[in-house]
């Protein structure tokens, strides 16, 4: 009879050990992997965006200057198109279109349009030298510049490229996941 309790004490210590293990396992693979993101999404509309003579602003918003007296009659031009693709999905099913815009003062903005993605942990929006498409594993080896977290999973959004950006041989818009290091999406840039 104590042999019995013994093998049972033991039995239930080692089943006790063994459930904080796999418990510790099921909590670090929901904080890696956040599977609850397989059913979420957010939309996003914001406006094209418009050059004011003191900077970009979107319609309905203010100028930073807006106080300022006026010294006259302004013309405010829209952007020209760079270069614009559209979205082949890749890891995820990714569609829209992409633009490049530059704007009368030189700056560019990368426009998203009609974007319907998946969500994901870590997903930023980058401009790549690599071409769009193919095998995602390329595009940690050419040149990128990462204009920040994807704003929404859909709708139109505008990314400001940082001043000084040499968009030169910047051919292609990635939505990468960093975290996992997988392209969700890609557009070429002609």
């Amino acid at each position: 009879m104590n042999r019995l309790r013994r093998l049972v004490r033991t039995h239930g210590l080692l089943a006790a050990a063994a459930g904080v293990v796999v418990l510790c396992f099921i909590v670090a693979g929901a904080f890696l992997f956040q599977p609850w993101r397989l059913f979420t999404s957010s939309s996003l509309d914001e406006a094209l965006p418009v050059a004011t003579p003191s900077g970009v602003t979107t319609p309905g918003q203010a100028s930073p200057d807006a106080t300022a007296p006026s010294s006259g009659p302004t013309v405010a031009s829209g952007p020209t198109v760079v270069g614009t693709g559209m979205f082949q999905s890749q890891e995820h099913q990714t569609t829209g279109t992409a633009q490049l815009l530059e704007l009368p003062d030189g700056g560019h903005v990368l426009r998203l349009e009609n974007l319907a993605s998946s969500d994901g942990p870590d997903v930023k929006v980058w401009l790549s030298s690599l071409d769009a498409g193919g095998d995602w594993f390329k595009y940690r080896s050419g040149r990128y510049v990462d204009l920040g977290a994807v704003k929404a999973t859909h709708g139109n959004q505008n990314y400001v490229v940082p001043p000084g950006t040499d968009i030169t041989g910047l051919t292609s818009v990635v939505l990468w996941c960093d975290r996992f290091s997988v392209a969700f999406g890609s557009a070429p840039l002609a």
